[in-house]
């Protein structure tokens, strides 16, 4: 009897635990639409952060002002472009000036930096254009860096340049110059590139050179370059997010200034009362784009590029500032060795601002347009 007791007791027992077990575990079903509903939500998130609002259109009826000249391309899209100098019907040496990263046409320093003197004297006449997606120039959602160079070629057509022009660029605008000597060569009377962006991924880079080179920028900047080469789509993302600090150069950050530069900041800031028009259709199509292109795995090699004057009926041109911190100068030294036929000029302490020094401007158009050293 009491065996039996015993036994009916620990029956008892058993099933109250059986009953406290199950009624603590959450139902299995709940759980998995639990993480469904998370990860799906985490998934909208994440593509809604990398996913870059809609640009801001510019011109009539309900876009933003139209404030300078605009000429309409091939494929519909305006690109707003300012004068400098002598009328270009009475000019002897017309030129075309690529602005840098996160500037727009105003920015034109050989035009606003050259002595008034100088242009005059010489007969020149210098035209600056919004890149796509800067300024008032429409965004080009397939831009390449062969489609830049035709929309120059089809802005000097549409204003009667001539068949052939000087082309001059800025920091990331010099990098622009490369495409221009790739894929429009019979265009060119010559060209000026200044303190032009290397890409640490062209492939004729020596790797332990462009290494070297990449490891000695700051920490952020090599994330931020990373993105932009290997997940362009994370740019915008990566550079709108609040968790890691973001590319140096958008970021304003004083640390990256040569000596030099911090001198001619008082300069470079002069007159940017417009600087709030850089951007004005968002960050995506001008400064997010500029970095995918200039950082991505490109179709050729500047490296590569053939001599455009073998009969020096022309030249090309490399100004480089030796303590230029955006912008090592190792690499530049090499791709001047690779190419005998193109003048390297290195300024002995100077920074990535040097063409607001003093002089600088009129030397690289003389040196430019007159062969003076």
């Amino acid at each position: 009897m009491a065996a039996e007791v015993k036994k009916k007791i620990s029956a008892r027992s058993h099933t109250r635990k059986s009953n406290s077990d199950s009624s603590s575990t959450f139902p299995s079903g709940i759980f998995t639409k639990f993480l469904l509903v998370f990860f799906t939500g985490f998934l909208t998130w994440a593509y809604q952060a990398a996913c870059p609002p809609a640009p801001k259109k510019v011109g009539p009826p309900d876009g933003l002002p139209v404030t300078t000249p605009r000429i309409k391309l091939r494929d519909e899209r305006y690109l707003s472009y300012k004068e400098f100098g002598v009328p270009k019907e009475s000019a002897k040496y017309k030129i075309i000036y690529v602005h840098g990263f996160d500037s727009f046409k105003h920015y034109a320093v050989i035009a606003t930096s050259a002595s008034p003197t100088l242009i005059e004297d010489l007969g020149i006449y210098i035209v600056s254009f919004d890149r796509p997606g800067y300024g008032e120039s429409d965004p080009d959602p397939k831009r390449t860096l062969k489609s830049l160079a035709l929309d120059t070629e089809e802005l000097a057509d549409q204003l009667e340049l001539g068949s052939k022009f000087y082309v001059v660029g800025f920091s990331l605008g010099g990098q622009v110059i490369w495409s221009y000597l790739k894929y429009i060569p019979h265009r060119l009377a010559g060209a000026a590139l200044i303190a032009p962006v290397v890409n640490y991924w062209w492939p004729n880079l020596p790797s332990n050179l462009s290494q070297q080179a990449f490891s000695k920028q700051f920490l952020q900047d090599q994330w931020s370059l990373r993105v932009a080469h290997y997940l362009p789509s994370l740019t915008y993302w990566w550079n709108t997010q609040k968790w890691f600090p973001i590319l140096t150069w958008m970021d304003n950050s004083p640390d990256i200034l040569s000596r030099q530069d911090r001198e001619l900041v008082p300069i470079f800031t002069v007159g940017r009362a417009a600087e709030g028009q850089v951007r004005q259709q968002g960050e995506y199509e001008s400064i997010h784009r500029d970095l995918n292109i200039g950082f991505s795995t490109w179709e050729f090699d500047p490296t590569e590029i053939e001599n455009l004057f073998p009969e020096n009926e022309g030249s090309v041109h490399i100004w480089m500032g030796d303590e230029d911190m955006y912008v090592p100068v190792t690499l530049q030294r090499y791709i001047a060795q690779q190419l005998p036929w193109i003048n390297y000029h290195e300024l002995t302490d100077a920074g990535h601002l040097f063409p607001y020094a003093d002089g600088k401007s009129d030397a690289i158009l003389k040196t430019l347009l007159l062969g003076q050293s």
